[in-house]
């Protein structure tokens, strides 16, 4: 007969317990245990790991870069358990939550697709459960990065956000009444590929004029790059400042230089701020939300991209004038966004687990105990007769 031991801890390496907490994220987190657990997020370039507390504290953070995409998956899981084994040797982790750039499948157990990485229809949550022995949670980061902003950052008291993350594309995610909504396959939220201008830039998935060739980094770094190759005599700070060397301009590069004022970089953000505006009008005719947040890199220009955002999304809004305006509100939780949303969603699947495996001792420590009495001994207390009422039923 199994053991107590072996039995609790069957329980803590079984992936079978865990099912999505969607339906219940709203009112489960103010119950979550507060215990710390790891958010992990996972990226084109880094993997970022830190743990973080009930109350969205980072205790301590971790990072490596991201092993090439040509790579086995199993190179990118082998990285992921390093990192929360390093972490575990100096803090009592009790499960692992993981924000990753692609499409998560609607139990959070799949990547199905990651732009990034050699994962197609990888099999994350289980892969890495069974290799750590606790509960972990697999989500998209914009997803993730949602859910931290509106527990601990920009979002507070919203009951109806949408966040928008603006890096070398676009990406988003949607929280309806403190849940977040995956859509029936688990991939909504990629607002980056709405088309906004027909037969417009070729974008890398396929398609033409997707909103994310104009509002995004890579959008940004396009234009700025063609007005130097070009040797615009609009261009010639940045051409100074890169020494020529075009393939060296970079967002970051950009957004530092509209700041000391240069007029290119900031008519460039300008521009990207107005498309932005106009696929923030988009999304509120479809989804009416009451919150706009603006996260990702390009988001640090912060009211430099912002302002004329919020400019074109009065213009474009439908019914405007006659309808309440959605606040639009940069996010104030920065890089480390997902990876503290993804620790805290995590602690929710926790809580489930931990119910599971206490209902599996009961169970056995009540079949213990009649054991005992068939066996003509007596028990440490009276069984439950069959009428009573389970109250973990």
């Amino acid at each position: 007969m199994s053991t107590y031991r072996d039995l609790t801890q069957r329980a803590s390496a079984r992936g079978t317990v865990l099912r999505t907490v969607g339906p219940r994220e709203r009112r489960s987190h103010l119950s979550a245990p507060r215990v710390p657990t790891v958010g992990i997020d996972i990226g084109g370039t880094k993997v970022m790991a830190g743990v973080v507390d009930a109350d969205g504290n980072i205790l301590e953070k971790v990072r490596t870069e991201t092993p090439d995409k040509s790579k086995s998956p199993k190179v990118v899981e082998d990285t992921i358990v390093e990192l929360v084994l390093d972490l575990s040797d100096r803090h009592d982790v009790h499960a692992v939550g993981i924000g990753a750039a692609g499409w998560v499948d609607a139990d959070r157990a799949r990547v199905l697709f990651a732009p990034h990485l050699a994962w197609r229809n990888e099999p994350l949550r289980d892969a890495l459960q069974d290799r750590l022995a606790v509960p972990v949670m697999v989500d998209n980061d914009a997803n993730t990065a949602a859910w931290a902003e509106w527990r601990f950052g920009a979002g507070r008291g919203e009951d109806h956000l949408v966040m928008i993350t603006l890096g070398t594309g676009i990406g988003g995610a949607i929280l309806e009444d403190g849940r977040v909504k995956r859509g029936k396959y688990g991939v909504a939220g990629e607002f980056g590929h709405m088309q906004v201008v027909p037969g417009g830039h070729r974008c890398p998935c396929g398609n033409r004029g997707c909103w994310e060739q104009y509002s995004s980094g890579n959008a940004l770094v396009r234009e700025a790059r063609e007005l130097a190759a070009a040797d615009s005599p609009v261009a010639y700070g940045i051409i100074e400042r890169v020494k020529g060397n075009v393939p060296d301009i970079t967002g970051p590069l950009i957004t530092e230089l509209a700041r000391e004022g240069d007029a290119m970089c900031v008519e460039l953000l300008e521009d990207i701020g107005q498309w932005l505006g106009v696929g923030i009008a988009n999304l509120a005719a479809a989804l009416d939300p009451s919150c706009f947040v603006i996260g990702g890199g390009v988001s640090a220009a912060d009211d430099l991209l912002i302002g004329p955002a919020r400019d074109a999304f009065r213009r474009h809004l439908t019914g405007r004038g006659y309808r309440p305006e959605a606040r639009i509100a940069r996010a104030q939780l920065g890089p480390e966004a997902g990876m503290v949303g993804a620790a805290d969603l995590a602690r929710l699947v926790a809580r489930r687990f931990r119910r599971a495996n206490r209902r599996r001792v009961e169970r056995y420590e009540r079949y213990g105990r009649y054991a005992q009495v068939l066996r003509g001994g007596t028990p440490d207390r009276a069984p439950r007769t069959t009428q009573d009422p389970d109250p973990q039923s």
